[in-house]
């Protein structure tokens, strides 16, 4: 059997986690509960729908080929890992069913969050919430970065939904490397050295523009995890109607996307403010804004990703001239291409050995504050209804990982006309992460009347 390494960004994710900051990924699906389970009023009927999800849950996930491998270390190359089969994989291990008398989720979910995976199984958690509401129960996926990238883990929790095919799901294992003979590997070499200088190319062109883009100098306080952070971890959330985020991007020009960035500079802008901390000066903090490198959602498995890099406007009082200093940075960012520039660090990934992942994942962890300052990350979800046993998905929080030294990171997705924000903060130094919820509405509010 052919052995399936972790290509090196994989890998990358796999070695610069630390118990303090996880690498997994999060999905927070809210249901509506539906059937016979669902319709009455009474406490335990609600659990019986969430006992049935997570029945339903580890029922299908052991069909789910992707999700029955765990990550081990093999002695060649060094330093590197591969995916081999859990030969014990029990549902029990991964499927939990957590009783709360959190009405909102997002309260449950902070916990779990903060949760490292075990990294001895199968890199991922579904954790069914059964609150109090009768009529409604939530599940947080929690899939390690190494395992996926946010399409990949959208792709593997639609696995576990209604009328998907489990057996087939998702991750397809990289194909052998074909036996090639020494006459043609001899003609393919002048094509492989121009290949590898052109990658080299590209890693000192990336590296520069890291150089370029700037230390972190004036990134607002709120924004750093001080050194007492003890990994703790907040969650958030906020629904806006996607009716009114195309009214301003038809009034004031755009993308979607440009408008839901510019939304965060200014909700940022506006919960500094009611922060009572000074106004914001200088180029405004680095986002880091994930790009896709897929063909198509779903495609395979482990990450493809680069990014860009575009500095938040927060000193701009204005929210148009906001919003057009967004759209300006981030068309010149596409305009360069995911390929170039400081946010296609991950890029970098490739050039490193698979010992030096190993030996320095740690070090990488700790200097990511030298290379963005928050993550803003758009999760693209399918045009379908999602479904587990008959009850309706209504809303879908996509959830971020917090990099060393960051005290928020911000993800965002469109399901069903309505846009989700998952906000996800370090408990310590983000104590009030739903004003920052609030802050993303007021700023819509404002929008769309000066629009109107």
């Amino acid at each position: 059997m052919v052995t399936e390494h972790l290509s090196p960004l994989d890998l990358a994710f796999w070695r610069i986690e630390s118990a303090a900051h996880p690498m997994h990924l999060g999905a927070l699906a809210v249901f509506e509960a539906a059937g016979p389970l669902g319709s009455a009023a009474d406490d335990s009927e609600a659990e019986s729908a969430a006992e049935f999800a997570s029945a339903l849950l580890a029922a299908r996930c052991a069909a789910v080929p992707g999700l029955r491998r765990r990550i081990r270390d093999v002695l060649l190359p060094v330093g590197a890992a591969a995916w081999s089969p859990d030969p014990g994989f029990d549902p029990a291990r991964h499927v939990f069913l957590v009783r709360t008398d959190c009405a909102d989720p997002h309260t449950a979910a902070g916990p779990l969050m903060a949760r490292p995976l075990d990294r001895d199984l199968p890199p991922w958690e579904a954790h069914v919430l059964a609150g109090p509401d009768p009529e409604r129960f939530a599940v947080l996926f929690k899939f390690h970065h190494a395992l996926a990238d946010g399409m990949g883990a959208l792709a593997l929790a639609a696995s576990l939904f209604d009328g998907f095919d489990q057996e087939h799901a998702v991750r397809t294992p990289a194909p052998p490397v074909p036996e090639q003979r020494v006459g043609s590997a001899l003609r393919r070499l002048p094509g492989a050295l121009a290949a590898r200088v052109q990658d080299v190319g590209q890693a000192l062109e990336i590296g520069a523009a890291v150089a370029r883009s700037g230390l972190p100098l004036g990134v607002p306080a709120a924004l750093v995890a001080g050194p007492e952070s003890a990994g703790t971890r907040t969650v958030a959330g906020l629904a806006l109607d996607l009716d009114e985020v195309n009214l301003v991007r038809k009034g004031a020009g755009g993308t979607v996307n440009d408008v839901l960035i510019a939304l965060v500079a200014g909700a940022l802008r506006r919960w500094l403010a009611g922060r009572g901390e000074p106004a914001p000066q200088g180029p405004g903090p680095r986002a880091l804004i994930p790009v896709s490198r897929r063909g198509r959602p779903g495609t395979g498995g482990g990450n493809r990703l680069s990014g860009y890099l575009l500095r938040l406007p927060l000193s701009e009082a204005d929210p148009l001239r906001r919003l057009d200093s967004v759209r300006t940075g981030m068309d010149r960012n596409k305009d360069a291409g995911p390929a170039r520039g400081a946010g296609a660090v991950a890029l970098l990934a490739d050039h490193v050995h698979p010992l030096g992942h190993r030996l320095g994942g740690p070090l990488v962890a700790q200097a990511a504050r030298l290379l963005f300052d928050i993550l803003v990350t758009s999760v693209p979800l399918p045009g379908l209804t999602f479904t587990l046993g008959g009850s309706r998905v209504r809303e879908v929080y996509p959830l971020a990982p917090l990099a060393c030294g960051q005290s928020l990171a911000v993800a965002v997705s469109t399901y069903q006309g309505t846009v989700h924000y998952g906000l996800v903060g370090d408990a310590a130094a983000v104590p009030d992460l739903e004003a920052l919820a609030g802050a993303l509405r007021a700023e819509l509010d404002e929008l769309v009347r000066q629009v109107s």
